[in-house]
């Protein structure tokens, strides 16, 4: 968005009826099909009267792990699930997927109300409904309870600060995508002000924030936080601040313990006194407001570029399931004894992938296989040339062989 329509935009805010801090983006992505996602009707009391979307792959092993996705202003669960590729990540390396879903009756504009004081407190509003859906998901499909985490863009990626800050206990870590700190604003002004300004606040004082929001004391959720440097929409002052944020209530100093390039992009990183990556930072260069696609380190690519969803050079979805830990193997279920059954267990949301991101069969990670014995011992300047009959490799000439054979080409 540019600084004239963010102008434009808080011009008319007065005559804006059931406006708030998010109402400059819109519809930012087409609704998508309902039959994307799998709803579920009853999860709780739902105090903040939202709706419960979820993807589960064929065989989710026991004790799976669990991302909630937060969708932005004007979007749909659905919508941005087929943008950002979760349910493609969700189906290649077997975790379930929750995707709440704002309703036009609490925000006109589709808009998580991540600065509303009513719906920020854990056990209350938004919040609260969004822990319900966990829980539900929790039991009925045997999720590991440490391994729930939770991502969301823009309004959704405030909305992740919120839930990162009230059920510290809940979240084993989170990414904030174009999002704000936790507890920054309680009002429309406040929003407003932290979106195009981004106030700074020490680190104490964000913290404390944090820290206020439950009785919660430790372990605390790991944290990685992903900003444009063009975004006009949520300054992106907003990234440092969020990183101080966690930053003080992890005990660390600010200084970054690690820098370097990922996919051509500044990437920061604290670690604690056991040398786990608890806080990072990915800088954007040059990208605006929304969430950053491109191919991943295994040359898939997940999601589809639309308004706010911007190729970059870099898939933000897999880095972040990787940040989770949830791409160390690929997900493998047992195959149905006829094709017609496998085809009935499989999520609607299965419907939807190719349209996003097409995988091609499930195939091993190579470069996170290489990648250590590389670092640990130097290629040779002429390496000799593969023998296609050592080490358990493919005897190529026994397969042409074969081939010629059964053409009746050869005897």
């Amino acid at each position: 968005m540019s600084l004239a329509k963010n102008i434009e935009f808080l011009r008319q805010l007065p005559r804006l009826p059931g406006m708030n801090a998010w109402d400059g983006l819109n519809h930012l992505v087409p609704a998508a099909t309902r039959g994307s996602l799998v709803e579920t009707k009853q999860f709780g009391t739902n105090p903040g009267d939202l709706r419960m979307f979820s993807y589960v792959p064929p065989g989710l092993p026991a004790s799976g792990a669990l991302v909630v996705v937060l969708h932005g202003c004007g979007q749909t669960a659905a919508g941005y699930d087929v943008g950002a590729g979760w349910s493609t990540l969700a189906k290649h390396y077997g975790f379930a997927l929750l995707m709440p879903e704002q309703q036009s009756a609490n925000n006109a504009h589709g808009c998580f109300n991540w600065f509303n004081p009513e719906d920020t407190r854990r056990g209350h509003g938004e919040a609260c409904s969004i822990r319900q859906m966990t829980a539900r998901m929790v039991a009925d499909h045997k999720i590991d309870k440490h391994r729930i985490f939770v991502t969301g863009l823009s309004a959704g990626g405030a909305m992740t600060s919120v839930m990162l800050a009230t059920y510290p206990d809940v979240f084993a870590a989170g990414a904030i995508i174009a999002g704000l700190p936790y507890g920054i604003a309680s009002n429309v002004r406040e929003a407003l002000s932290g979106m195009l300004r981004s106030p700074a606040r020490s680190s104490q004082e964000l913290g404390t924030l944090v820290r206020n929001a439950s009785k919660h004391r430790a372990p605390w959720p790991k944290v990685s936080v992903w900003h444009g440097s063009a975004d006009r929409t949520v300054n992106s002052a907003n990234a440092n601040e969020i990183v101080k944020q966690w930053l003080d209530v992890h005990k660390l100093p600010s200084g970054p313990m690690s820098e370097g390039v990922v996919d051509g992009y500044p990437h920061q990183v604290w670690w604690n006194a056991d040398g786990e990556t608890v806080v990072e930072s990915y800088t954007i260069t040059d990208m605006a407001h929304g969430t950053p696609l491109g191919k991943a380190e295994n040359d898939e690519r997940y999601g589809k570029e639309g308004p706010f969803l911007i190729e970059a050079g870099i898939s933000s979805s897999h880095h972040i399931a990787s940040f989770f830990g949830l791409t160390a193997g690929i997900h493998q279920p047992e195959k149905a004894a006829k094709p017609a059954s496998r085809k009935a267990a499989e999520s609607p949301s299965a419907k939807l992938i190719p349209l996003a991101s097409p995988i091609s069969a499930p195939a091993p990670d190579l470069t996170r296989v290489l990648r250590p014995l590389a670092a640990a011992k130097q290629q040779p300047s002429n390496p000799p040339k593969p023998n296609a009959k050592q080490g358990g490799g493919i005897d190529v000439g026994a397969v042409i062989t074969r081939a010629l054979t059964a053409a009746g080409l050869m005897k």
